[in-house]
C-alpha cells in the first residue's frame, strides 16, 4: 500500500533524513521504532505532506505522493494522529469528531462511523458534550485517534499513541489499534517509543537511527533477538 524509496529530508541546513526506505503492505500493521531524534517523526510528516523530501520518492498504492499538499493525500485516504494529540481544545468531543469528517458529504455514513468512534472508545460517548481540553490524557488519545478515522482512512498513522499515558491506558489502546486494523481492514503505520508493546501488535518493525534504516526484520524475530532489544530498543 505504501512504498517509501529513499528519502532524504532537511530542516533548512540539517539533514534528518538519510535514504529512509519502507514499506507498508494492505491490511498489515507496521511500526517504526528508534529514539528520540532518529528520524521518526520527520518520516511521518513526510509521508503526510506536511513536509517535502529532497530526494527519493514515496508511493500510495501505486501513486506517487511526495509532492502533493497535506490535504490532497488525506483525501487519497492517508489521515494521521499527531504526536501530543493537538485537539481542538475548546471544542467538545463531538464537535472534534465532525471536524475530523471534513471534507465528506455522506452525512448517514458520517453518523455511523461517529458510532463506530463510540463503540471503540465507550467513555467518549459518555463525554461527547464536554469539550476535549478537560479530558484525561488517555481520553484525548482516543478522541485522536478516533478523530483520525472520521477520515475513513486507508491508512492510518500513529506518532506516538502512547505518550504520556498510564501503562494500563497504553496497553487498553493497543488493543483497539489492533482491533481497528483486525475489524475495519485498516492499514496502521505506528511510530512508538514503547518497542515491546508495539512489537506485539505489528506484523513488521523497522528500526531508525540518526536519519537512517538500521534493522528491518519481522516484529517476532526483532524480538526474539536478545542484541538487537538491548541495542536498539532499549529493553
Amino acid at each position: 500500500m505504501l512504498r517509501v524509496t529513499d528519502i532524504h529530508a532537511a530542516y533548512g541546513p540539517i539533514l534528518a533524513l538519510h535514504g529512509v526506505s519502507l514499506e507498508v503492505p494492505e491490511g498489515s500493521i507496521v511500526t517504526l521504532l528508534g529514539p528520540n531524534g532518529a528520524g521518526k517523526s520527520t518520516t511521518l510528516r513526510v509521508i503526510s505532506g506536511l513536509m517535502h523530501p529532497t530526494r527519493g520518492t514515496i508511493e500510495f498504492n501505486g501513486r506517487r505522493i511526495d509532492r502533493l499538499a497535506a490535504e490532497r493525500i488525506v483525501s487519497l485516504g492517508i489521515s494521521q494522529v499527531p504526536e501530543n494529540r493537538q485537539l481542538f481544545a475548546e471544542l467538545t468531543v463531538l464537535e472534534n469528531l465532525r471536524l475530523g469528517s471534513w471534507g465528506r458529504r455522506d452525512r448517514n455514513g458520517i453518523k455511523a462511523d461517529i458510532e463506530q468512534v463510540f463503540a471503540y472508545f465507550p467513555i467518549l460517548h459518555q463525554r461527547e458534550k464536554q469539550v476535549a481540553g478537560t479530558l484525561s490524557g488517555g481520553e484525548q488519545q482516543m478522541l485522536a485517534i478516533g478523530r483520525g478515522l472520521m477520515a475513513r482512512p486507508r491508512l492510518l498513522i500513529l506518532d506516538e499513541p502512547s505518550l504520556g499515558l498510564a501503562p494500563l491506558v497504553t496497553r487498553e489502546i493497543f488493543q483497539i489499534i489492533k482491533s481497528i486494523n483486525a475489524k475495519q481492514k485498516v492499514t496502521i503505520l505506528v511510530v512508538e517509543q514503547n518497542a515491546n508493546l508495539a512489537l506485539e501488535i505489528a506484523q513488521h518493525g523497522y528500526v531508525l537511527e540518526t536519519g537512517r534504516v538500521v534493522l528491518d526484520d519481522t516484529s517476532a524475530n526483532l524480538q526474539s533477538s536478545e542484541s538487537v532489544r538491548r541495542s536498539y530498543l532499549g529493553y
